[in-house]
């Protein structure tokens, strides 16, 4: 069994926020393998779905970004998963919009979600899906707002057909190991 998180905020104001990334990738996901991520359940929504015979859980921490952790230790524990079979989905804001980065660990850099993520894990070890921002070009604008501003609708276009499908391709990486 393996759980994927996509970090974001819940409500309205959020949605389509550049920080709800890990949110609307995992609704991409969901479009695909036809998963309804609508379960409340361990302070996230979620979702469940086989994969190439294995359970899969999609979920979307509902504990606003900076308290992840909570509801990501919550799952693990209910799932009896470990640390190895966690895929976190987020935004970074230190590379170019619509990069991916996929690493197995490492630190949590200037997110404040996946900060909690790892404390409440005590592990740098969660496999993650970095998917940028826009790096150093908005070092002039606050980070809070530039993070919480809703994506233009070419970005939008530009996620959903281009950059979540090379980012789907680290998730089945994920899934094969």
């Amino acid at each position: 069994m393996k759980i994927i998180v996509g970090l974001g905020n819940p409500g309205k104001e959020y949605e389509f926020t550049r920080h709800n990334i890990g949110w609307l990738f995992l609704d991409y996901l969901s479009k695909i393998y036809n998963v309804d991520i609508s379960k409340s359940s361990n302070s996230a929504l979620v979702g469940e779905t086989k994969i190439n015979n294995e359970k899969i859980v999609f979920a979307k921490p509902i504990t606003y970004m900076n308290l992840s952790g909570n509801a990501v230790a919550k799952l693990k524990n209910w799932y009896k998963v470990e640390n190895k079979d966690i895929l976190v989905i987020y935004d970074d804001i230190d590379i170019p919009f619509g990069t991916i980065r996929y690493r197995e660990k490492g630190s949590a850099g200037t997110h404040n979600g996946m900060k909690s993520i790892v404390q409440m894990l005590s592990t740098e070890e969660i496999h993650r899906i970095r998917i940028g921002l826009g790096g150093l070009k908005h070092e002039k604008q606050d980070m809070a707002d530039f993070v919480l501003q809703k994506f233009k609708k070419e970005e939008l276009e530009k996620l959903e057909n281009e950059i979540f499908v090379e980012a789907e391709t680290k998730f089945k990486d994920f899934l094969d190991n």
